[in-house]
């Protein structure tokens, strides 16, 4: 079996819907994507479409054009929607069907585990395929509780959060990651949330699907792993949602799990309210800041017996640069390293140079070189 997979994103390739699908587009270590299946952007380069970079993924007005015209085997589907809902309509569940059909593994984040089926899980059977439920929790007594192994961890842990869900979290986290490797320090990521793992993180769990008395104990154990099997010089966590987001929770268990040593925040100047919940409006990025000083400051003692801690933990800002020109997002970046006293830059633009410089500046020596605003 290979490796080939391809995405389904309907109707909502490049909205915010579809950040499972263009995460997986712009990296993927596990899967090798052919395709992507939008009828309303049919034809489209994905790359392209998300940064203005050709990559050769073509979108696909169907499954049926997709299985037609790519001439190797697909071995997965992806369902690439992450909606504001567990449950998976109608209409997709026969696309999932018809994909079975084609003996292709079904690969899926929603809370509506299509593996406890019956109907589906027959016909995966009759064709010989799998059906895996990414956000589906282990048993509980494969669950972790917080035990205070975290105090073991003697290297950098770096939280990589934001003011809002689907804002570029992940995005940023594993810019980072690779850009620290890039410079020779060892990086290991840690996902937290179900595209990470499609993508291939050795480490992490959908956190959203863990009971809430296992939401901390799972973090710390997915940090703690990374640290004793690869012993990394720095590990990231991909953060979830924000500490002041009104409807979730996963940002406090990121905090109170990882106890990270500094903090990278992601923030999209032109969004003005909650995705999901336009009636709540996102308070200035000042709030974010003082609640996550106010955290990382209080929940570190018994872990750390490292002179680097720094005293302040929001070390660099991301700028998200939806609905914004590139000369105000150069703009924005500017105003925040003026405002804040720390660097800020576009990942997807301009690079994460400035925080490599960053952390370099406070946990190791050597590998600091000077930043330029470069585009990529």
């Amino acid at each position: 079996m290979n490796n080939n997979a391809i995405i389904f994103s309907e109707g909502v390739f490049g909205k915010l819907d579809g950040k499972t699908a263009h995460g997986l587009v712009r990296f993927s270590q596990k899967y090798r994507i052919v395709g992507v299946i939008d009828s309303t952007k049919k034809g489209m380069d994905a790359g392209e479409l998300l940064d203005g970079k050709p990559n050769g993924i073509k979108i696909y007005g169907s499954l049926e054009e997709a299985v037609s015209e790519i001439k190797e085997p697909i071995s997965y589907f992806i369902y690439g929607i992450a909606p504001n809902t567990p449950f998976l309509p109608r209409e997709h569940r026969k696309i999932i069907m018809d994909a079975i059909h084609h003996r292709m593994n079904i690969v899926i984040g929603l809370m509506n585990f299509l593996s406890q089926d019956a109907r589906i899980r027959e016909e995966a059977k009759k064709y010989g395929v799998q059906i895996i439920d990414v956000r589906k929790p282990p048993t509980m007594r494969k669950l972790h509780i917080f035990k205070n192994d975290i105090k073991k961890v003697d290297v950098p842990v770096i939280a990589v959060l934001g003011t809002d869900t689907a804002i570029g979290k992940r995005t940023t986290a594993t810019i980072l990651n690779m850009a620290l490797r890039e410079r020779g320090i060892k990086s290991e990521f840690v996902a937290t949330g179900q595209t990470g793992l499609m993508q291939g993180a050795k480490y992490g769990v959908a956190l959203d699907a863990i009971p809430a008395d296992f939401l901390v104990g799972e973090v710390e154990h997915a940090v703690v792993s990374a640290f004793e099997t690869d012993r990394p010089d720095i590990i990231i966590v991909e953060g979830q949602s924000a500490l002041l987001h009104p409807a979730f929770i996963s940002s406090y268990a990121i905090m109170k799990g990882a106890r990270p040593d500094g903090v990278f925040l992601v923030h999209a100047p032109k969004r003005f309210n909650y995705c999901d919940y336009p009636e709540i409006p996102i308070l200035d990025i000042q709030h974010e800041i003082n609640l996550i000083e106010t955290i990382a400051n209080s929940i570190t003692f018994g872990r750390y017996k490292k002179p680097f801690t720094p005293k302040r933990r929001v070390l660099g800002i991301a700028v998200n640069h939806e609905n914004m020109k590139k000369e105000e997002v150069k703009e924005k970046i500017e105003e925040y390293e003026n405002r804040f006293g720390v660097p800020a830059t576009d990942p997807l633009l301009f690079g994460v140079d400035k925080f490599v410089d960053k952390l370099s500046e406070l946990f190791f020596e050597g590998v600091h070189s000077e930043y330029t605003l470069r585009e990529n």
